[in-house]
């Protein structure tokens, strides 16, 4: 007859998913980076990057509030784009693509020298992983959501047309410090770029076929 367990004996280690401690967010970060890495924005989902770090999917919530925001993390970006697009999408549609230019300006300007987005423009032209998550991000989780609701047609054209100007200007102007521009006041900078911003998102782009 086997003994019971008395209550002097040391309790057992309970198997399972971590619970939800301050070692679940650094989980969860670590997942979310190789996840969106292998898959991308779209591909990966939250019950994916939860199974890798071992929790459950409802903790990406708690510490992260969604996965538009876990990937923002993953990034170390000090940008929320839910923000970033309530601040440019109401007023004139005439008028986002300056909306959108001085924005980002501010946010890069206040982090000094663009701040950690320059070091993520810098690390994009020697790792292929940084270069897709800063595509990801400026394309899926920032862009899309601003072109389907503005743009009347082409809407992945126009959304990657608009991020060669924004990556194109910080590279410019914060990574390889290009004088004038790289001094240049904000309204000048908004001037000069928001207009071609504008077109990208709302005008003409012409002809999709080369032979009309």
């Amino acid at each position: 007859m086997s003994a019971s367990p008395s209550s002097e004996d040391p309790p057992r280690r309970r198997r399972g998913r971590r619970a939800g401690g301050a070692d679940t967010r650094a989980g969860l970060l670590a997942a979310a980076r190789a996840e969106f890495a292998e898959r991308g924005f779209d591909g990966a989902t939250v019950r994916r990057i939860a199974e890798r770090a071992g929790v459950d999917p409802a903790m990406v919530n708690h510490w992260f509030g969604g996965k538009e925001a876990l990937f923002t993390a993953t990034l170390d970006i000090p940008l929320d784009p839910a923000v970033i697009r309530n601040e440019v999408l109401p007023g004139d549609p005439d008028e986002i693509g300056r909306r959108i230019v001085r924005r980002f300006l501010r946010i890069w300007d206040t982090a000094g020298n663009g701040g950690a987005m320059a070091v993520l423009l810098r690390s994009v032209t020697t790792h292929d992983v940084a270069a897709r998550m800063l595509r990801e991000f400026v394309t899926r989780a920032l862009l899309r959501p601003v072109v389907e609701r503005v743009a009347p047609d082409r809407h992945s054209e126009r959304g990657a047309m608009v991020a060669s100007q924004l990556i194109g200007l910080a590279m410019i102007r914060y990574v390889l410090r290009l004088e004038p521009l790289a001094s240049a006041p904000e309204d000048e900078v908004v001037e000069a770029i928001a207009p071609t911003v504008q077109r990208y998102l709302t005008g003409n782009l012409g002809s999709t076929n080369p032979d009309s």
